[in-house]
């Protein structure tokens, strides 16, 4: 998928994928990880989900990476604060007590980035990936995980010719 669909998607309003309530996966299925208190969570594609701030009433730290400047910052206006802004090579950072959202593309992450989390929750930037580009993914993101990091994937099946995604199914097989 190109970066700039999802950014125009997020400028246009076309976000039909944001739950204006916690995802009720998380919510069943989080302490199934076993995450302890004061855990960083990574949070790919994470828009301004409202999940994050689930997570961290339970708390944990948020790393998310978005690319949308309007997500990330329509995040932080929800939240009533004003992060601090450095940039790094990974993009920019935008720090708010136990939130750090990095605006900038989830592939330039590298181990280094991820090294301190213990947990990952993806409800959708799996499905928001073409096939082609999920390989992609797993090899150059979730291998950068630090070993033994758990996680939470939220995934959907279809048959793939009712629909043309975003959302892509993700069959059991391949999760």
């Amino acid at each position: 998928m190109d970066p700039d669909f999802w950014k125009q998607a997020w400028r246009e309003g076309r976000t039909r994928f944001h739950q204006e309530r916690i995802s009720p996966m998380l919510a069943a299925h989080w302490d199934a990880i076993g995450a302890p208190r004061d855990s960083r969570v990574f949070v790919p594609l994470c828009g301004k989900t409202l999940d994050m701030p689930w997570l961290v009433e339970r708390g944990h730290r948020v790393l998310g990476v978005e690319l949308s400047p309007v997500a990330v910052d329509d995040f932080f206006d929800a939240l009533g604060v004003t992060p601090g802004i450095h940039q790094t090579a990974y993009g920019r950072h935008h720090v708010a007590g136990p939130y750090e959202l990095i605006l900038g593309d989830a592939f330039a992450l590298d181990p280094a980035a991820l090294a301190d989390c213990d947990a990952v929750y993806d409800r959708a930037a799996l499905i928001a990936l073409p096939p082609d580009m999920r390989g992609r993914y797993l090899r150059e993101l979730y291998a950068g995980l630090p070993p033994g990091c758990r996680g939470l994937v939220v995934t959907l099946e279809y048959p793939q010719n009712e629909k043309e995604g975003p959302p892509f199914p993700v069959r059991e097989a391949e999760v």
